[in-house]
């Protein structure tokens, strides 16, 4: 991106005209048009006031390759919070492309928002918690006119729990892909809307609410996957070496089994410990064997 289409972007994104953005700066309109057209180059005095103005580093204004992060983003923010004793982790995230959450050796909550292409990510997203004894409440706060647009099209969360704190976590978002890695609890809820689910090490109850047709893939799990669906077709894949009961439960639900792409008999073990399940109504289900 060049700066001319940087500069736009941003004036655009803060709601500001060519003559708003010309007082704030100190300059002419038309120069800020020269600017927006390329036509024309601030001087560095210039640069390093539209810099703190839209709060992004000079090099991102001119469209120079910025550092990726650890995580291999371009933008990150990282909030921290210190855990000391079980939660319950109540988690509203509102629109994002990608939500990560996984279990690990740590003591604190981590939430990371990620980006390649919101370069105000620290300024647009704030992480809010609240510490209710027993339950944390976590949120995504959106600030400055960001638009849930903008947040499905553009932010990844990364949500890290403390293994020895998690009973219970309630998860609401509106994701494209939610990926549940390794994680142990008590029961996982997630609410809302999510096209694609990769659960890969999960031990526990896991329940997944959601309206949306959802192409699931099982790498690892122990214990329960429920899908509470209406009117939806939905896919599992699950490995071929995985023992498992498929129930359906509801009002007219149907399973079905694939395998190499075509219907089979049922290959599911009576009585198994890890269970997949279809609940709600009118939806259908195909487990298919990878």
């Amino acid at each position: 991106m060049t700066f001319a289409q940087k500069l736009k972007e941003m004036r655009i994104r803060a709601g500001m005209s060519q003559e708003k953005l010309s007082e704030k700066v100190g300059v002419s309109r038309q120069a800020i048009t020269k600017w927006e057209t390329d036509k024309g180059a601030p001087d560095m005095d210039n640069l390093m006031a539209l810099s703190d103005l839209f709060g992004v580093s000079v090099d991102e204004l001119l469209g120079r390759e910025a550092r990726r992060s650890a995580a291999g983003y371009l933008y990150e923010s990282v909030t921290e919070y210190d855990v000391m004793d079980p939660k319950r982790y109540d988690v509203k995230l509102g629109g994002a492309r990608r939500l990560t959450v996984r279990g690990y050796e740590g003591e604190k909550l981590r939430v990371r928002l990620l980006s390649d292409t919101l370069s105000t990510l620290e300024a647009d997203c704030k992480v809010k918690i609240d510490d209710n004894r027993g339950r944390l409440d976590v949120d995504l706060v959106r600030l400055n006119g960001f638009t849930e647009a903008a947040a499905r099209e553009g932010l990844t969360v990364e949500l890290d729990l403390p293994d020895r704190y998690i009973n219970h976590v309630e998860l609401a978002a509106n994701v494209t892909e939610l990926t549940i890695g390794t994680l142990s609890c008590e029961e996982l809820e997630f609410d809302g809307k999510v096209q694609a689910l990769t659960v890969d090490g999960f031990t526990g109850e896991m329940e997944v609410d959601t309206n949306q047709d959802v192409k699931a893939e099982i790498i690892a799990l122990t214990g329960s996957l429920a899908l509470n669906q209406v009117a939806a077709v939905s896919r599992v894949t699950v490995p071929g070496d995985l023992i498992f009961t498929a129930r359906k439960r509801g009002v007219g639900n149907a399973l079905f089994f694939e395998q190499a792409g075509q219907r089979t008999e049922d290959f599911s073990t009576p009585d198994a410990e890890t269970l997949i399940e279809l609940n709600g109504m009118k939806s259908e289900l195909y487990i298919c064997r990878a």
